[in-house]
Parts: structure tokens; sequence; C-alpha cells
């Protein structure tokens, strides 16, 4: 199965469809008018669709389990077709598409079984997704086209070359994954003065400065005291969803003292030096930051305020 640990848990949604084609008028009548054999079609086959959906990942091997929080069955009768749409929704880390499309199918091949002591001629075709939203990629169709960034990497160590940095090279990776065009990497020692400096200058040119190091609690770690003064607007919520989402995986991320800004139109952030506190830091809210851009530069938005 796919690791999804490192996910965050998004609003899911799904919507699949399926076609049940008979061969005879009287079929779509006798289902309408409840006067199959074998039953109410509409209902049991409704009710075997919620069964499938709640059960995919004990059909489909590579499917997770995960928390079905709202199914709906509806049905379109067109001609000599049933047309069966589903609707699957979730609070989770990983989309419901084939629950969905399980379902439909289930609903389909039920419809199939009942009917067929009446009709020989029936086909089920078209089994597939309508539409999904909440997923990675309907967050980066929110985000603008052109976004440019600094990684500046604060340690003493990594300056001197006693040791070599690996965080700022995986946040440069995780903003390159997005298309963010990265237009500096540095390593600075962790003096809080240059540390200022490199802040403002990078401001005036980047729509995003993201340094690595120094948010820690030793008395060489002041990249918040170097910041916090320059920052015209803070965001804590950004803040709050790097410590909620780290203290999930690692129980010290709540001793970590990230900061998230503005100046002027730039997002300044201060993310952990470590490798998995950096990588997990970008995790918790990349791609979905993003957006903010759009929210900066006045750009109507869904978002709440």
């Amino acid at each position: 199965m796919v690791d999804i640990t490192h996910k965050i848990t998004t609003l899911r949604i799904a919507k699949a469809k399926a076609i049940v084609q008979v061969s005879m008028p009287e079929t779509i009548t006798a289902v309408v008018e409840n006067k199959v054999p074998k039953g109410n079609v509409f209902e049991m086959a409704k009710v075997a669709g919620l069964f499938a959906v709640k059960n995919t990942h004990i059909t489909i091997p590579d499917c997770h389990p995960l928390p079905i929080e709202y199914t709906a069955v509806e049905y379109e009768i067109q001609g000599l077709e049933i047309h069966i749409f589903i609707t699957v929704k979730t609070v989770y880390k990983t989309g419901v598409e084939v629950e969905a499309m399980h379902g439909a199918s289930v609903i389909a091949l039920t419809m199939y079984d009942m009917l067929k002591p009446i009709d020989k001629g029936i086909v089920i075709r078209e089994v597939g997704l309508v539409e999904k939203k909440g997923g990675k990629s309907s967050f980066k169709q929110q985000s603008p086209n052109s976004i440019n960034a600094a990684v500046i990497v604060c340690s003493d160590s990594v300056s001197k070359g006693i040791k070599e940095d690996a965080a700022g090279k995986a946040i440069v990776a995780k903003l390159e994954s997005m298309e963010v065009e990265i237009t500096s990497y540095e390593v600075i020692p962790d003096e809080l003065e240059q540390i200022r400096q490199k802040a403002l200058e990078y401001a005036d040119t980047n729509k995003l400065v993201i340094f690595s190091g120094g948010t820690g609690l030793s008395k060489r770690d002041v990249t918040p005291e170097a910041l916090e003064p320059i920052l015209e607007r803070r965001i804590p919520g950004i803040e709050e969803a790097i410590r909620s989402y780290g203290q999930k995986i690692m129980p010290y991320a709540m001793l970590s003292r990230s900061v998230a800004g503005t100046i002027g139109d730039c997002l300044v952030l201060a993310l952990p030096g470590s490798t998995n506190g950096a990588k997990e830091s970008m995790d918790a809210v990349f791609p979905h930051l993003l957006h903010v851009f759009k929210v900066l530069r006045g750009t109507q938005h869904d978002g709440k305020d």
C-alpha cells in the first residue's frame, strides 16, 4: 500500500457513474413499477452499493481502509438505460474515487442479477469517475502559475562546512515539485542581523522566502527573533498547522518555534533545521499554502477570512 502518513486530512469528494442498458421497454416498466420478481431493484441495488463503498478496501488490495462519512445514490432513466450516480465523501488523507466507482459497479451488477430472469439482453457499460475534489490536484489548481522563492539555511555547522545541508535541499525539492522557481539557495550562520538582512533583501524580489534552521531553543537559535520584528503581519494559522501536523508524528515538534508572516506581498517562513522537521513542515502546509498569493494580490477566493 502507498504510504499516506505524510498527507494531511482534507474533505474528499468523488462522484462515479455506471449505466445499465436493458433490451426491452417492459424491463424499465417493471423496475419503475416495482414488479421485478426478485424485489425492489432500486432499493436493493442501493443497499448493495452502500455496502460496497464501505468495504472497498477488502476487495481492492491497495485501497486504504477509510471512514466513509457520506454516500448518496441517484438514478436517471433515459430510454432503455438506467444511469447510476453515486457520490462519496470523507474527511481523510486519501481520496474516495475507487470507493465511488466500486459502489457504482456493484449497483450495476446487482441490477443485472435482479433483471436477468426477465431480460437476457442486459449490458453494463461506462463505469467511471465523473469528478473528484479535495486532493492535492484540487488545491494546486487554485495556486498562481508563477511563484519564485529563496531558501536560506541558517546553521553555524553547515556554513563552516562541518555538516552537509539536507533540510534546505529537501525544501527546494518540494518547491520544485510544485513548479515554484528557486531564485536562490544559500547557507548562512546563525547570526541575527544577517538573517534579518537576508529576509529584507529577498522579500523585495521573491514571493516566498523560507528559512530552515534556528527555530529551536538553544542560545544560537535566533531565527524567530530575527524575523518577528520585521514581519508586517503574522499568520498564526500556518504556524499552528505546522506544529499540529508535526506533533502527530514527533512529540518534540511542540518545541519548535516555526514562524510565518508577510513582508509586503512576500510570505516569509521559518522552518526547523532537521531534515525530517523541514520535510514534515512542508508537507503540513503545501501545496495549500500557495493559495495565499491569490489573497495577497487581492484575487477573490473561496476560503474563510
